[in-house]
Order: structure tokens, then sequence, then C-alpha cells
């Protein structure tokens, strides 16, 4: 009988072994400590936990917004820990995009000025097909005209989304992008997300504090304390919350298994 060999699914994104601290000596905060994750193409991924959990951080590494003391990331192939900044421009250009809390629209260009902007930088020509699709899906058609002064939040946000696909990106970077948007104009935003995964294989990584954002993943990831101490496959806002819930207890099991383990190797 003949078998069909298995087809192996590849990473957008993969980090091994990170490390980031800041500060020096006593005053010197510990933001990531050892953590190693991939992303999947293809799959969206929302990452939580507290306040100074290491979460913003982890996104900034992985995107090459920020440096790693120890470890390895990589985009797609390519690898971007040691790259020089002319180096890491390029790329975060080519195989980067992301959508910010604050929108980072610029003031004096119209919305369609703002979604090829980057492409613009990058001296590309812009896929009008795809550029028209997206714009489509978003509803922004009767926009494009409008500087962000005359959008609504929500309608800013979509902008902020057009332009972070545009340049057909292998991930984007999500920043609590529902942050400062009411509740109609965030699930817009949240089912925006969602629809590029499943309709264009985009690759989402999703900082949020809210669970019901998070529902909107494939995964939750939690980071206490600079590491990752729990995942939460396809989740809803429930079983989200009910995580978050004994949050305290799933640090202290990490802990007691990183003393375990810590034991063993002393041994």
């Amino acid at each position: 009988m003949s078998t069909t060999p298995a087809v192996a699914k590849t990473n957008a994104v993969r980090a091994e072994g990170l490390w980031k601290a800041y500060g020096h000596g006593e005053a010197q905060v510990v933001a990531l400590r050892d953590v190693s994750i991939e992303f999947a193409t293809g799959q969206y991924t929302a990452i939580m936990g507290p306040s100074g959990s290491g979460k913003s951080t982890l996104m900034h590494c992985l995107a090459g917004l920020d440096y790693t003391d120890h470890g390895v990331v990589n985009v797609g192939d390519t690898q971007i820990t040691g790259m020089g900044d002319k180096a890491l421009t390029k790329m975060r250009r080519e195989k980067i995009g992301f959508i910010f809390q604050q929108f980072n629209l610029l003031p004096t260009l119209t919305a369609e000025e703002n979604i090829l902007l980057p492409l613009g930088i990058a001296g590309k020509k812009p896929d009008s097909e795809w550029v028209s699709r997206i714009v489509k899906v978003l509803d922004l058609g009767d926009r494009l005209k409008h500087r962000p002064s005359e959008l609504s939040g929500g309608q800013q946000q979509r902008v902020a989304c057009a332009r972070a696909l545009a340049s057909r990106p292998d991930v984007v970077f999500a920043d609590e992008p529902t942050g400062n948007l009411d509740t109609k104009s965030g699930t817009e935003v949240l089912r925006f997300l969602r629809q590029s995964v499943d309709e264009f294989n985009q690759t989402i990584v999703m900082v949020t504090h809210d669970p019901v954002a998070a529902s909107y993943a494939d995964r939750v990831v939690i980071l206490a304390d600079g590491q990752i101490v729990d995942e939460l496959q396809s989740p809803t806002a429930e079983t989200v919350l009910d995580k978050m819930k004994h949050f305290e207890e799933i640090v202290a099991a990490k802990e007691e298994a990183n003393q375990a383990a810590d034991a063993g190797e002393a041994r």
C-alpha cells in the first residue's frame, strides 16, 4: 500500500533561547528568560500575560524592533539575529507588517496614500489587484481619499490593517490593535484579522489583554516573568478567562517544574 508523505508545516517566525534584560546590577530587569517559540505559517497567535510579563518585548524582538542579549530569531528562512540596521530595515519592509494601538497614520496623507506608503518607501510597485481585494474586504472603498482626521477610530485602524497587508508580508505583528477602539470597531478589526488568516493564509501574532480578542486566535500563548507558562489551543473567551483566573496556579506550577529540572541537572 502506497503512502503519501506528510507535508512539513513551515514556520513564519521561530525563536530559540531568547534572553533580554534592561538595566544593570540591582536595577536590572529580565524581560525574557530563555524563550523558544514557533509561529506556523497561516496561524493566528495571541500573546497574553500581565503587565511586565514580557509580551511586548517578545514581539519587538521577533519583529526585529529590539535586539536580544542571547538567542536566535528567524523570520521565514532568514536569521535576523546579528543583522545590521540597514539589512534589518530592508527585511522588515519586505517580510513584516505592523499594526499598532495608536494607528500611526500620517495625518497629511489620504487613506490610500497611507496604505501604499511602505511600498513606496521600499521602491516597490503595488499589486493593484491585491490592494483592491484588501480594501474591499475592509470596506474602505469610499474612504480612500479621506485623511485620518476625517475617519473614525475604527476606519483608521482598518487603514492600518490594509497598510500592514499591502506588501504581502510573511507575518503581521499586532500590538493591542483594538486597545483604542469601541466594541463595534474592535470587532470589525478582529474579524478582518481572522479573515486574513483564513482567506489569505496570513500569519498573525497579536499582543492583547482582552480575552475576547484572544478568542479570535488559533492559540493563546501566556507569559509571566519573561517565560512561556502555558498555551491554549482553539481558545474561546470563556476558556481564556478561566486560564487567567488560575494564572497564579499556572505560574506556580511552572516555577515548580523549573526548580525540579534545575535540581535534576545539578545531580
